[in-house]
């Protein structure tokens, strides 16, 4: 699903699944980057949170990191403890505000996105990133600048990609995202994908699929 903010047209493809609402996983960082940052879980996105000791699924997670490397290396551990420095109530209340999903939270503020019950659609990723992009969520503009930072991937000659993927109940069969914008000179294009991981070389498809749908647009 692709958004046209500056001319707010949607288009993409199977209008039933693009409203349809599915856990975020891995995407639910980008909020939860903007919520640990406003209530000063931590105080920058290059803070080190601590390594647990416990074993993790993959290597590269095991030792202490900031959210601008946890991001990248999408690293569940750090990120679920930011959530419980951000605690239920606080973690509830900014849900709400940024009009996330189904708002749906819970009462385990550690796993509510990868689990459940939290939801939301492509339609919504879309919106609420639009938002995003423009700094027209309700945190600080500089709290929103650091955060589109971290998730910058690449650029060209006159556009910027941002971007995060998401995979629930990885790596086994589940739901798999990519969302994330396009910024191409003044206009702004969000955009949020999601299919079904049925083995874990599908993975690589969401991106791919995504670049391609981008590139067919002419966005890219």
């Amino acid at each position: 699903m692709l958004y046209d903010v500056n001319a707010g047209i949607f288009t993409g493809h199977n209008r039933a699944r693009s409203k349809t609402r599915f856990v975020p996983a891995s995407t639910f960082k980008i909020p939860n980057s903007l919520i640990g940052l406003s209530v000063e879980a931590v105080g920058s996105v290059d803070d080190v949170l601590p390594y647990s000791g416990k074993p993790l699924p993959f290597d590269a997670w095991e030792r202490d990191m900031g959210l601008r490397e946890a991001i990248t290396l999408s690293n569940a551990a750090i990120y679920q403890e930011l959530a419980r420095r951000i605690g239920v109530e606080q973690m509830r209340a900014y849900v709400a505000r940024f009009d996330y999903g189904n708002e749906d939270i819970g009462t385990t503020v550690d796993t509510f996105w990868l689990n459940g019950p939290l939801k939301i659609s492509a339609v919504e990723q879309a919106r609420f990133l639009a938002r995003l992009a423009q700094s027209k969520l309700p945190v600080s503009e500089g709290i929103q600048r650091r955060v589109r930072e971290i998730i910058h991937l690449e650029q060209g000659e006159n556009w910027r990609l941002y971007g995060k993927t998401g995979w629930e109940n990885a790596p086994d069969p589940g739901v798999g995202w990519w969302v994330g914008w396009v910024q191409k000179e003044a206009r702004i294009y969000t955009f949020a994908l999601n299919i079904d991981i049925q083995q874990a070389s599908d993975a690589s498809k969401r991106v791919g699929i995504g670049r391609a749908s981008l590139k067919t647009l002419g966005i890219l």
